[in-house]
Formats: structure tokens, C-alpha cells, sequence
């Protein structure tokens, strides 16, 4: 019993990385499954249910349904990678220089912070994309603009109490730059805590993409995206049901999956929360 119970615990840990790797893998490869063109019109093949030559059905514009999941798990989920990415490029650097540096320049940093904090970030990427319209690189800044201040502000606080224990002073001392004391101190602090944010924060971005394109703010006709299926397929709820029940699932897939992921890194890295 007492060897079985940590084989057990590392499996449970282990699993969530396998689903996502593998998750990942189809999205990259989804070329290779697309029995169809998801961009395909065939008015003479209109809402069709389920079959073998279509697994999930057709579209209201007679477009196989299955290709266009797999096509869209690329743009969804491609595009909260994207903005996810983004978002750490510009958080990261910003919170550890303002952590590190201090004075002036943190006090002013902190005060654009709370300014974009001050409101809820759903509703800043929607006030944002309305004001610059519908598409999909609006939509990618406008999330990142709504999501960066979290991680500038996360990392910005580990960096002000890493900085003051002894071993950054001796550092200090020692003669290391301020480049060198945050890359080999500073910066391996950071990473547990920012890998755990972000990988519970991707399936809000995916959210946040579904939802602004389900409003059409984000992804356009005849583009395969998640949300924008959901909106196409709305008028034809009550007769076919599958075209909103199959992109609603995958996208809660998606989402169950990036919670597991960063469940286990926050057990992985000790990070509480």
C-alpha cells in the first residue's frame, strides 16, 4: 500500500500532460483527419443528422460538421495559444523589470495596472472589440490588453519578495548585473507560479474567443471557429439540435482538459492558491 499510493498520485499527475499533449497533437495534425472541405457548400446536403459519410452531420449550408470542428479547434484554440503567448511576452518582462527596479516607475506601473484591473476582463475585451470592430486580430489585442495586467502583476509581487532575501543581496554584492540577478535568481520563482496561471488561464481565453465570436466580434463567415458555429447554428436549435451541442462540447473538452493541466502543475509546483 504504501508503494502503490505515490504510483497512483503520479499517475493522476500525469495523465491531464498526456491528454493535453495528445489534444495538441490533433490540433496540429488536423490536416491529416479532414474528410471534407470545411468550407464546402452543398445546399442539396442541408442539416443532415449524423452518418457514416458524415459523422456529425451537416451544416445549414450543407458543410460537413466534423471537418469544420477539427478546422476550428485550430482557429479557437490556435488563437488562445496565440494570445496566451502574447500575453506572456509582455506581462512577464514588465512585472519582474517593475518588481526589480522599484521606485517611481513601479508606482506608476502599478497604477495603469489597477486601471485595467478595475474591470472585469471579459468586459473590457468586448468594449474594446466593439470600439474596433469585428476580427480576429481585433479580438487578440483586444484580450490581450484585458488579460497582460494579471501576469505583470503576479510576477511583479513574487520579484519584490525574491529580491530582498539573501541570496539576491549577495548577488548584489558579488557584482551581477541586474539582467544577470533576474535570469538566474529571479526568473526560475517566476516560472512555476506563471506556468500554472497560464495554463489555468488558456481555457478563459478560449472562452473569451468563443464567446466574443459567438457575439460577432470575432471570428467571420465562412471562417470554422468554435463560436462562430454556435451563432450560425442558433436559428436551427429546435430542428437539429447536434450543430450547437457538438462545438459546445468541444469546447468544454478544451477547457476540462487546460483545468486538469493546471491542477496538476500547481501540485507539481507547490503553488498556493
Amino acid at each position: 500500500m504504501k508503494i502503490s499510493k505515490p504510483m497512483n498520485l503520479m499517475r493522476s499527475r500525469t495523465v491531464p500532460f498526456i491528454l493535453l499533449f495528445t489534444y495538441l497533437i490533433a490540433i496540429v495534425a488536423v490536416p491529416l483527419f479532414i474528410p471534407h472541405d470545411p468550407l464546402e457548400i452543398n445546399m442539396n446536403e442541408r442539416l443532415l443528422k449524423p452518418s457514416v459519410e458524415h459523422l456529425f452531420g451537416t451544416d445549414h449550408l450543407g458543410r460537413d460538421l466534423f471537418s469544420r470542428i477539427l478546422a476550428g479547434g485550430q482557429v479557437t484554440v490556435g488563437t488562445g495559444l496565440l494570445v496566451l503567448i502574447i500575453v506572456l511576452l509582455i506581462g512577464v518582462p514588465l512585472g519582474m523589470v517593475s518588481g526589480f527596479i522599484g521606485g517611481r516607475f513601479d508606482r506608476y506601473f502599478m497604477r495603469i495596472i489597477d486601471a485595467f484591473m478595475a474591470f472585469p476582463d471579459f468586459i473590457i475585451a468586448i468594449v474594446l472589440s466593439g470600439i474596433l470592430g469585428p476580427g480576429m486580430w481585433n479580438l487578440i489585442f483586444a484580450i490581450v490588453v484585458a488579460k497582460w495586467g494579471s501576469y505583470a502583476r503576479l510576477v511583479r509581487s513574487i520579484v519584490l519578495s525574491e529580491k530582498e532575501k539573501d541570496y539576491v543581496l549577495m548577488a548584489v554584492v558579488n557584482g551581477l548585473s541586474a539582467f544577470q540577478i533576474i535570469r538566474k535568481h529571479l526568473l526560475p520563482h517566476v516560472v512555476g507560479n506563471v506556468f500554472v496561471l497560464a495554463t489555468l488561464d488558456l481555457g478563459k481565453i478560449i472562452l473569451m474567443v468563443a464567446c466574443l465570436s459567438y457575439i460577432g466580434l470575432g471570428a467571420q463567415p465562412p471562417t470554422p471557429e468554435w463560436g462562430a458555429m454556435l451563432n450560425e447554428s442558433t436559428p436551427y436549435f429546435h430542428s437539429s439540435p447536434h450543430l450547437m451541442v457538438i462545438p459546445g462540447i468541444a469546447i468544454v473538452c478544451t477547457v476540462f482538459i487546460s483545468n486538469l493541466v493546471g491542477d496538476a502543475l500547481r501540485d507539481r509546483f507547490d503553488v498556493k492558491g
